[in-house]
């Protein structure tokens, strides 16, 4: 009996050992993160000006055929 729960916990992960290779890499995920918030900041400053004007003229546009 002993055995067979020992069988089932190694088998869902009970048994892992705390050093495991497939947790991934944590830092360079939080790195990626932040570069890519960082690349949106930037973009979003350069084209917030061209996409207010796209926006409100297309609003014009459907309001002013209502």
């Amino acid at each position: 009996m002993l055995d067979r729960l020992l069988l089932l916990l190694t088998a869902f992960g009970a048994g892992a050992p705390a050093d495991d290779r497939e947790r991934g890499d944590v830092p360079g995920w939080v790195l990626v993160t932040l570069m890519t918030a960082g690349l949106v900041v930037a973009l979003w400053a350069v084209a917030a000006p061209r996409l207010e004007q796209v926006f409100t003229q297309a609003m014009d546009t459907v309001v002013g055929r209502l």
